[in-house]
């Protein structure tokens, strides 16, 4: 199916005055039911049509991203304290360092507008996910297997605001402004890195602020839906310290704000109707709620008996609803038709996306992306990888056309260090329950963000220019 795009979604008129309309409500002598109000963005609107617009496309095109160098003196110091303070427990990649020596300058303008464009995706995300729960005969299309469709049927007990919708958009400065790359939708990673890690940096400059603290809005969903001392589990692969170091975060802030917290592995918890419990030696006993770091598509893996289908018809508050599982696939563009939905932010800032089959052999400015990847990895960006690596990701995605997608490629603009040096930059924006909560940025020397990629704290300057 051809993914349909709508010509005005993203035409710097119509974002013109979406942004002014966002920030007009924020100052707190605007009504829009005030007539003299309400006529205002039509005029201004008008105005941008007739006599902004090549400059609203010219700011477009000019994602404002600064690199700032660690001091050489104080990196060691740094370095230990992101370990440390900010929960980094894996700080090295094979021989690559993952700690940055930079921190990621954007202004006001920029948070402001990332997270003006992130809300809207995210909202965008769950009409699509209630939309599809409708559909099931697409899950087909995107990529599911049997063992994941079949409790999808069954999750009669979720609606929106009973969970807490925790994602992460992945945007990309690029020649033709900002783009996105995906949705980490169903168990987004750096939390630490956006809660704690411009803390530490800050710390470093002047003039500069941290964003949002992802960890805090978190909280804040969950006490609207738990009372304090109820017991959350926290459900990770405890086996991995890459995993433990994110639940431990988070579930040492909940600890320090009143919350009992649970550290388990999925097949640690059983399903009694549509309730859990602990089978921890120990710790066994009822939970009152769920965090879940464990991708949905590894439960398919775990030993019938672990019942993990019970994850998918629950009635406790959880973060994420397996729900989430489907707008997490990459194949997601592909069913957008069907769907009857007006979605325009997506259609807009995601690249266009068809089925790998359709992509002659041999071009080059299309890349193959696994359906369910993470983390970057199995991405064929030529230059980024051998051509060896390459052919064999294209031929994987010829031959398992369902586990792979293939998507228009864009031009990554790198961002220059004060040393010389050249970074590519995924700046992740954190939204929960629809609402922005915070920043996460990763470096790489190529333009492909994967896991070697150094993670970078994201500082906000506070409008002068002198930070140092």
């Amino acid at each position: 199916m051809k993914q349909k795009t709508r010509k005005d979604a993203g035409s710097p008129a119509r974002y013109f005055y979406d942004v002014l309309c966002a920030g007009l409500r924020c100052c707190p002598n605007f009504n829009l039911a005030n007539s003299t109000h309400a006529q205002l963005p039509q005029i201004l609107i008008w105005s941008a049509t007739t006599a902004c617009d090549t400059w609203c496309q010219d700011m477009l095109k000019k994602p404002l991203l600064t690199l700032l160098q660690i001091p050489e003196e104080k990196y060691s110091n740094y370095r230990y304290e992101v370990i440390f303070r900010a929960y980094k427990w894996d700080p090295q990649v094979k021989d690559s360092n993952t700690v940055s020596r930079h921190a990621l300058l954007i202004t006001p303008q920029t948070a402001q507008e990332l997270s003006f464009l992130a809300e809207k995706l995210s909202l965008e995300v769950m009409d699509m996910e209630e939309a599809l729960l409708t559909k099931l005969d697409l899950h087909r299309a995107m990529g599911f297997s049997g063992k994941i469709k079949r409790p999808l049927r069954s999750m009669e007990s979720y609606r929106r605001g009973k969970n807490i919708r925790l994602m992460r958009f992945d945007f990309h400065p690029t020649d033709e402004g900002w783009r996105i790359s995906e949705v980490n939708s169903d168990v987004p990673g750096g939390l630490a890195e956006a809660s704690i890690l411009p803390k530490v940096a800050g710390e470093l400059f002047k003039n500069v602020e941290a964003g949002e603290n992802v960890a805090e809005h978190l909280l804040k969903s969950f006490k609207d839906k738990l009372k304090r001392g109820s017991r959350i589990a926290f459900i990770h692969a405890t086996s991995y310290a890459d995993d433990r170091q994110v639940m431990q975060f988070l579930g040492d802030y909940f600890n320090q704000n009143g919350y009992r917290t649970l550290f388990a592995a999925p097949d640690h918890i059983q399903w009694q109707g549509k309730k859990a419990y602990s089978i921890i030696e120990g710790e066994e006993g009822a939970i009152d709620g769920l965090v879940r770091f464990f991708p949905l598509e590894w439960m398919t893996d775990l030993p019938h008996d672990s019942n993990w289908q019970g994850y998918f018809d629950c009635d406790l508050p959880c973060c994420s609803h397996p729900a989430a599982i489907l707008t997490q696939s990459k194949r997601l563009p592909l069913v957008w038709d069907e769907l009857n939905l007006d979605i325009p932010y997506w259609k807009e800032l995601l690249p266009e996306t068809k089925e790998p089959k359709a992509i002659p052999k041999g071009q080059e400015n299309w890349i193959y992306k696994p359906a369910f990847g993470r983390v970057g990895s199995g991405i064929s960006i030529k230059g980024a990888i051998t051509e060896k690596e390459r052919i064999k990701i294209e031929k994987a995605a010829r031959r398992q056309k369902r586990l792979w997608v293939a998507q228009h490629m864009f031009n990554s603009i790198p961002v220059k260090a004060p040393d010389g040096k050249q970074f590519h930059a995924c700046l992740g924006v954190f939204t929960v329950d629809g609402k922005a909560a915070g920043f996460y940025a990763r470096l790489s020397e190529t333009a492909r963000i994967d896991e070697n990629a150094q993670d970078v704290p994201v500082l906000i300057s506070k409008g002068v220019t002198d930070v140092r």
